[in-house]
């Protein structure tokens, strides 16, 4: 991390300077977190108020609502939490409006940031938009209306930037996170040995989501999978890392107890320790190539967000999955909708413990990607953060 940071003067006023954050789920949580730590160290006195979890919390933000509130999945899941978004959403522009940071700050939750972002910079504050929502592979037009929203869209993956260049939207590539928290060379052995793990025998690790509606659509489908799995390969062990109580419980109502061990967090762990991963779609994905594990990339839409998607032609890629899209290829199997059934799991799976071959091919590309990804992003953000309220020349 930066050390040598530039540290800005008080406001004109002499009131502290402040920043207004909304963060949606654990993974914004943390994203806030470290973009508040990497800020504090430009403006020491800063204030620092919105929508934070329990990360952001102990980073010294002040939580006028907490982030689980925003934790809606799927757009039939969303419209049934409308009306208490919105008003939660009303409530939360007027309060930031009287208060009057001098930068907002939307992590993730474009749906319900963007919205805010833009009442917000109508009203003068300067707003930044933290994660770009997957213009890349949904709903490419977007990135216009997000500039309406956003003066600047901080983005994970360099794929983005381009994308808004041509709707004329201030974008720039940060890097992930991520990639600054996983070792360039994992170290399998030493995972294995801090989850207790038998060293010499094949290993899978099952991520089936981090929200209730995925354990429902996907739980059942992965615990089939692995008991056919384990038919063939008796001595397979299969560790289940859970996000949280209620997930753990959801699974373990499922079976899941019957065919794998579960683990209460330590994700990045698991995927270290096994030979292959299986999970739900999403940032998991991008945990996974960034152990370089091969994976099994399985998902399922409700019927009615599926048949959305399809009618309106919302998706505009092939490669779902992030380690496809970033490397523009199919890199790793992908098992959607009607294609994510226990048989096609169980077959995508044991296809990668019988060829070990492929699974050393696949470490090259990965460490690749991930070395793409590695520019110390939370730095990065707090940088382009900084600049919007004290312009480069004025260090």
């Amino acid at each position: 991390m930066q050390t040598d940071a530039p540290v800005f003067p008080p406001q004109p006023d002499d009131r502290p300077l402040r920043i207004g954050l909304v963060a949606g789920e654990a993974s914004g949580d943390l994203l806030g977190a470290d973009l508040v730590d990497s800020l504090r160290r430009r403006f020491p006195q800063a204030e620092f108020a919105g929508v934070a979890g329990p990360r952001m919390r102990a980073a010294g933000v002040e939580a006028w609502f907490d982030s689980s509130e925003l934790s809606v999945m799927g757009l039939i899941e969303v419209l049934r939490h409308l009306p208490r978004l919105l008003r939660l959403r009303r409530l939360l522009r007027q309060r930031l409006i009287d208060w009057q940071p001098d930068v907002f700050v939307g992590i993730d939750a474009p749906d319900f940031n963007l919205g805010l972002e833009r009442r917000l910079k109508q009203a003068g504050i300067r707003t930044v938009h933290y994660v770009s929502p997957s213009v890349w592979a949904w709903r490419r037009g977007r990135a216009a209306s997000i500039g309406r929203s956003a003066d600047r869209v901080l983005c994970l993956f360099p794929i983005e930037p381009p994308i808004y260049a041509e709707h004329a939207v201030d974008a720039r590539f940060i890097g992930h996170p991520l990639a600054d928290r996983f070792p360039l060379q994992p170290d399998r052995a030493e995972a294995r040995r801090a989850l207790g793990l038998d060293p010499a025998r094949p290993l899978l690790a099952v991520l089936p989501g981090s929200r209730g509606s995925e354990i429902e659509r996907l739980g059942a489908i992965f615990i089939d999978a692995v008991s056919r799995l384990l038919v063939d390969m008796p001595h397979l062990q299969v560790i289940a890392p859970m996000a949280d109580q209620r997930c753990r419980r959801r699974f373990e109502a499922l079976g899941a107890r019957r065919v794998m061990r579960l683990i209460d967090g330590r994700a990045h762990e698991c995927m270290v320790a096994a030979d292959v991963v299986l999970l739900a779609s999403g940032t998991a994905a991008l945990e996974a190539m960034l152990a370089k594990r091969p994976m099994v990339v399985a998902y399922r839409l409700s019927r009615w967000s599926y048949r959305i998607v399809r009618w309106f032609g919302l998706l505009k890629t092939n490669q779902v999955s992030l380690p496809n899209a970033l490397a523009g290829r199919p890199l790793v199997p992908e098992l959607l909708q009607d294609d994510c059934h226990a048989d096609n799991i169980a077959d995508a799976v044991r296809h990668w413990f019988e060829r070990p071959a492929a699974i050393a091919a696949i470490e090259a590309p990965f460490r690749e990607l991930h070395s793409a990804l590695r520019r110390d992003a939370s730095a990065q953000a707090a940088q382009a953060v900084a600049e919007l309220i004290a312009p480069p020349h004025g260090d």
